[in-house]
């Protein structure tokens, strides 16, 4: 990887990366986006169902490839559609810093309302354009289960905050699957990547563990994101969530998956025990866990997937992790051609590379790249 990037330039570098760090970075961008989704898709035929169920369904060995969802297979679920918006957010937000703005939770919300829209219209209105290209895109104008704290949450332009979050008591996992992408900011430290995970989870997402799960996962991609292991990743992740009020169920489980792997072969009874109720630290837990025994991308996906709880949830976020960790083409290629929506992820994961690597070559508040503002408008 390139030199960490000093937090006051906000990711974005005025030195010249190299090439070969460059592109190993947007390598690992897009394994995290596409991971990602590739996990989202693996599990969303599960959801809803017990342990029980899924065998009954798919056999003693659960669910072991794609299978249909929402008409087709490769689907996706709101988690990937957030997760999207969530790089446009981040992206908008260094375009915008030009005009002497910066308050990336903001820009962030702003592109969750953007998400909502397309839950609420027919299709993407095209005289709008300060929405930018993303939504733009007619296939994300579906409803993929997003949960109603999502919806809730966003239902108005009031942003929720850490000293006054939306849905206090919403404690479920989708406001994690969608921070993955805060831990493409190489070059800010941890510790302000976990801040703003926090920030925006608390958007939809009021209660601690579900806002610090996101904090925590973040700070995970980061890591890995960065060259790091996933071991120790996760020690940082603990050390940054002891600072904080409500931390001890986020802690508990991380040390439980992390205990969970010394206690023999990887099952699909020890991920149901892992993930609980389904909520936030619950699917985190799944998703470190089979990130960790996983023999490889396949394995650890199908490991993440088969049990009772979200298993869309905990696949996004262990597709995440892995694709972190050993970039795109560790993916399975066969799940990667049926993904739905790739071309989109990938672009934008492209633009996310691009804007953190070149950003100044791009945009200046003197001069900008017109199609680069097309794309990403200051409003």
């Amino acid at each position: 990887m390139a030199a960490p990037l000093t937090p006051q330039q906000g990711g974005s570098s005025s030195s010249v990366w190299g090439r070969a760090e460059q592109q190993d970075f947007r390598s690992r961008v897009r394994g995290a986006l596409v991971g990602a989704a590739l996990g989202d898709a693996l599990g969303a035929p599960l959801a809803g169902l017990s342990l029980e169920e899924v065998r009954a369904a798919h056999g003693p060995q659960g669910l072991t490839d794609l299978a249909p969802a929402y008409g087709r297979r490769g689907a996706v679920t709101a988690a990937t559609q957030q997760a999207l918006f969530t790089v446009d957010g981040l992206i908008r937000a260094q375009v915008r810093r030009d005009t002497g703005a910066w308050h990336p939770p903001t820009d962030v919300h702003r592109a969750y309302l953007r998400w909502a829209a397309t839950q609420r219209d027919w299709g993407p209105d095209e005289r709008r354009k300060e929405d930018g290209w993303l939504a733009r895109e007619e296939w994300l104008y579906s409803r993929r289960g997003a949960s109603r704290d999502c919806l809730l949450g966003l239902g108005n332009d009031v942003m929720g905050t850490l000293d006054k979050p939306k849905n206090p008591s919403a404690a479920g996992p989708a406001a994690a699957a969608r921070s993955g992408p805060f831990g493409l900011l190489v070059g800010w430290e941890p510790q302000l990547v976990f801040q703003l995970a926090a920030e925006c989870a608390v958007q939809t997402h009021g209660a601690p563990a579900a806002y610090l799960s996101a904090g925590a996962y973040a700070v995970l991609v980061h890591g890995l994101a960065r060259g790091e292991s996933l071991d120790g990743a996760v020690q940082r992740a603990l050390v940054l969530l002891a600072a904080r009020p409500g931390h001890q169920p986020v802690t508990d489980a991380l040390k439980h998956a992390l205990g969970a792997v010394r206690q023999g072969m990887p099952s699909a009874p020890r991920v149901d025990e892992l993930v609980g109720d389904g909520l936030a630290e619950g699917a985190l837990a799944v998703a470190v866990y089979c990130a960790l025994v996983g023999e490889d991308i396949r394995h650890g996906l199908c490991l993440a997937v088969n049990h009772g709880g979200p298993s869309e949830t905990a696949g996004a976020l262990c597709g995440g992790l892995l694709g972190a960790l050993h970039g795109e083409t560790a993916l399975p290629p066969g799940w990667v051609t049926e993904l739905e929506g790739r071309p989109t992820v990938l672009e934008l994961a492209d633009d996310f590379a691009m804007e953190m690597t070149q950003g100044p070559a791009l945009h200046s508040p003197v001069a900008s790249s017109p199609g680069w503002l097309a794309r990403y408008p200051r409003a």
